[in-house]
């Protein structure tokens, strides 16, 4: 049973932001109420530029975390962009391997990057959820769904399995203070959609945000990016990938269909889709591009026995479940099910 949760800022510093502290409340008391301790780390607070400007002081957060020994999870505050800088100062002296121990680490988008530096040094880890995106959500609660997941992983220590979500909620538009206490419009949700391949498949689990992994292979957004991914060796090599499923979800920049290619261009060239048993794909934000995507994958990919199973309610669409990475999953589509080994 998690007790003891460390909140920490390794991408984007807007929960040191004051304009934002009523979300930081809403979540803070919402963690109260499970009965959790919260421990923010030193720089977790300090705000957009100053942890923008201080990438070695995020690593800071994360390597006291980990070494805290009362420390059951740490849980990330939110994604951003730029987490990949911190990579010199986790591995350039072995620093995260030496400091990780075994605790729930919790994230999504931008948190790929981590995910990726975490599965390095063999920590199974969790992905899906954040502070400000899930438990800081306006709502008047968290949404049915996503606290479910985080109920369970706080009251377990792990995810069994995973089922799709019979509603999905639009993105919220404002974040004003106006907006507490209100929801988003929701549409009945369809399930687990296979687009091609055989509905039973099995591996384990790794992947994260799509424009968080096209990235790691091109330096338009930071051109150091791809540079330090290749010298860290970051991104799996094609062998660790051999029987794995990769999980793809796309963010709330809803990229366009040009780059979605591009993207899976990327990775097809890695020989991921080589080496894995399965794709999954989480819903994207309001639907956009859907249909779009759905044809690049099955085009892309151009495996027809590799099963690929689209609209699973992972990542930046609301609700978000949680997905264990790294540990041996059972996929069946046809009883709309993940399944997780204890």
């Amino acid at each position: 049973m998690i007790r003891n949760v460390a909140i920490v800022s390794l991408s984007s510093g807007i929960m040191g932001e004051e304009e934002i502290q009523y979300e930081v409340e809403i979540g803070f008391r919402r963690l109260r109420e499970y009965g959790l301790n919260v421990k923010l780390m030193p720089h977790a607070m300090k705000g957009l530029e100053y942890v923008r400007n201080h990438p070695e002081k995020r690593a800071e957060d994360l390597l006291e975390a980990f070494r805290d020994p009362e420390i059951d999870m740490i849980l990330c505050a939110i994604g951003g962009d730029d987490t990949y800088r911190l990579l010199p100062y986790l591995f350039d002296h072995n620093e995260l391997a030496e400091a990780v121990t075994d605790k729930v680490f919790l994230g999504f988008s931008d948190s790929t990057v981590n995910h990726l530096m975490l599965h390095k040094v063999g920590l199974k880890t969790f992905y899906g959820q954040a502070f400000l995106s899930d438990i800081c959500d306006l709502s008047p609660e968290m949404h049915p769904y996503t606290r479910r997941y985080f109920e369970e992983l706080i009251s377990t220590g792990n995810i069994q399995e995973i089922t799709p979500s019979d509603t999905w909620y639009e993105e919220r538009k404002s974040f004003s203070p106006e907006q507490v206490g209100t929801t988003t419009p929701s549409h009945p949700n369809k399930g687990f959609e296979l687009l091609q391949g055989t509905p039973v498949f099995s591996g384990k689990i790794l992947g994260g945000c799509i424009d968080s992994l096209y990235d790691f292979f091109n330096g338009d957004r930071y051109r150091d990016m791809p540079v330090l991914c290749r010298k860290y060796h970051l991104f799996p090599e094609a062998e660790d990938w051999k029987g794995r499923i990769i999980l793809l979800e796309s963010s709330e920049e809803k990229p366009k269909p040009e780059r979605y290619r591009k993207a899976l261009e990327y990775l097809k060239g890695s020989g991921v889709f080589d080496e894995v048993s399965g794709v999954l794909v989480g819903k994207p934000m309001d639907e956009t591009y859907a249909e779009e995507y759905k044809q690049l994958l099955v085009e892309l990919i151009d495996k027809p026995e590799l099963s690929i199973v689209f609209n699973l309610n992972i990542g930046h669409a609301m609700p978000r479940c949680i997905m264990p990475f790294g540990v041996p999953a059972v996929v069946d589509v046809k009883r709309q099910i993940i399944r997780f080994a204890d």
